[in-house]
């Protein structure tokens, strides 16, 4: 079974989605992704899809648990480089991933999550 890996970048983990997800990658992803949370204590997790082109309802799915997971624990999740067609797909399937914070780079990502963790440290 493909392991999805996790870098990690200061108070940032990132993950990079490149293959199609399988359901037990996506349930390791969830654990592998919970544990260095856990371990790391990093207040950010960006999940770069850029590389995938098309999504089902439970990709979707798997999105929102991770941000769930992740905000149990104290971190923002951001989802970056999402396609048209991949928003379109997720629109059509009826999941807003709710509660998912999107950016269209790794750039505006990491810049949204400077700003989420600029507004914990002044009590927002």
């Amino acid at each position: 079974m493909d392991r999805i890996p996790i870098l990690r970048m200061g108070e940032t983990l990132l993950v990079t989605i490149q293959v199609d997800m399988q359901d037990q990658t996506a349930l390791a992803l969830q654990d592998d992704l919970a544990d260095r949370i856990a371990k790391t204590g990093a207040s950010g997790v960006m999940i770069d899809i850029s590389a995938l082109e098309i999504v089902d309802s439970f990709v979707g799915r798997m999105l929102s648990s991770i941000s769930g997971i992740a905000r149990i624990l104290s971190a923002t999740t951001v989802v970056v480089g999402m396609q048209p067609a991949v928003a379109i797909t997720l629109v059509e399937l009826g999941l807003s991933l709710e509660g998912v914070k999107t950016a269209l780079n790794v750039e505006r990502g990491m810049a949204m999550l400077a700003a989420v963790r600029a507004e914990h440290r002044h009590g927002g």
